[in-house]
């Protein structure tokens, strides 16, 4: 089988190290996690198997995991408005307050009590782990396809372990993406909001944490899917109050998107204060289903690994356990993918999943 280490094609930032100094490297990147630990910047998040447990039959956990997130949004949009007692005292200028809305969202979805941010998307992924133990996978990292790494080589694996897998709307996919989703989504999304990058730029700065600190100097793995659920997080939170169009519509599907929350009069309570009471409304519910699709999927959009001897390592994990296997393992997925994504695969496919076809 074809070693799943880092193709000719990538750029500069994603080469992988030199075999020589791949242990210095491994130090800094243990180094850099411990200062996104400390850092208000985002922390690697878990790693998954997704070829151990192909085999296993899993119910769809797509209805479980959008009730979980209806409700969050559900509270953050109530607690963004305030209650029918603070309305006398507001200003109009206060009602219906975006940097209000964002905070209490994010608050909301995270349910998180650890004070620093870098670290909300791992903890989503713990908290999901147990709210969905029922419809989701869980191996050991000794069991998986990475237990030959040394610590060194994956120093985040070892101290993490693995995150489970659940399928939506029958795709596989990790619990971990779901945290990149909505961690690494508003990273992306402030980033075009606050500082004026364009989409492209950004992706293009996600491949560069990837390569870094996110990926190769902690796991030893570069994930095209984590990028993949980033950019669908960007998609997410840009679909909040329909900032800007969505890469993946047309002109008239953009035209006639709804966002997810609008700002409507509140008429009895503008009646009763005597001045227009405006507040947040949910106007449509969340399905993640509409998200996702095949590149979630680290068995279709493949992995790179950092050296030759971390994917010698993992092959041999998995020629034990799924002799045969290959990636993608199943090439219509990137077919669907290349023509989903346009001109923007290139920043969330891996080579493989570029270039496969649907009779292979």
């Amino acid at each position: 089988m074809q070693s799943p280490s880092l193709d000719a094609r990538s750029v500069a930032t994603r080469t992988k190290p030199i075999p020589s100094v791949r242990s210095l490297l491994a130090l800094l990147g243990v180094m850099v996690w411990l200062f996104g630990v400390l850092a208000p910047a985002p922390a690697p998040g878990a790693e998954i198997d997704s070829v151990t447990t192909r085999g296993v039959a899993l119910d769809d956990g797509t209805e479980a995991i959008n009730g979980i997130f209806n409700q969050r949004l559900r509270e953050g949009v109530a607690n963004a408005n305030g209650g029918e007692e603070d309305f006398a005292a507001m200003e109009s200028g206060e009602f219906c307050d975006q940097e209000r809305l964002y905070a209490e969202l994010r608050k909301a979805i995270f349910h998180s009590f650890i004070p620093r941010w870098g670290l909300r998307g791992y903890d989503l992924d713990l908290q999901l782990r147990e709210l969905l133990a029922g419809k989701s996978l869980s191996v050991s990292l000794e069991d998986s396809i990475y237990g030959d790494m040394d610590y060194l080589e994956g120093f985040s694996l070892r101290v993490k372990e693995l995150s489970d897998v659940v399928r939506i709307d029958g795709h596989l996919m990790g619990l971990d993406k779901i945290g990149h989703f909505f961690a690494e989504g508003w990273e992306y999304f402030e980033r075009t909001r606050e500082e004026g990058e364009t989409l492209e730029e950004v992706m293009e700065w996600g491949g560069r944490q990837e390569a870094g600190r996110f990926g190769y100097l902690t796991t030893g793995v570069y994930s095209f899917a984590d990028l993949t659920a980033n950019f669908h997080g960007w998609r997410f939170w840009n679909q909040i109050l329909g900032t800007r169009d969505d890469p993946l519509k047309g002109l008239f599907a953009n035209l006639f998107a709804e966002p997810y929350v609008e700002c409507e009069v509140r008429l009895m309570a503008s009646l009763r204060h005597r001045k227009i009471v405006r507040v947040w409304h949910l106007s449509r519910p969340f399905d993640l289903s509409e998200f996702v699709d095949g590149a979630w999927d680290e068995g279709i959009n493949c992995n790179s690994y950092a050296d030759l001897t971390i994917g010698d390592k993992i092959n041999t994990r998995i020629d034990e356990v799924f002799p045969g296997f290959s990636c993608p393992v199943d090439p219509k997925e990137c077919v669907a993918a290349r023509e989903r994504y346009g001109q923007l695969a290139d920043n969330l496919l891996h080579p493989r999943c570029l270039t496969a076809t649907a009779g292979t």
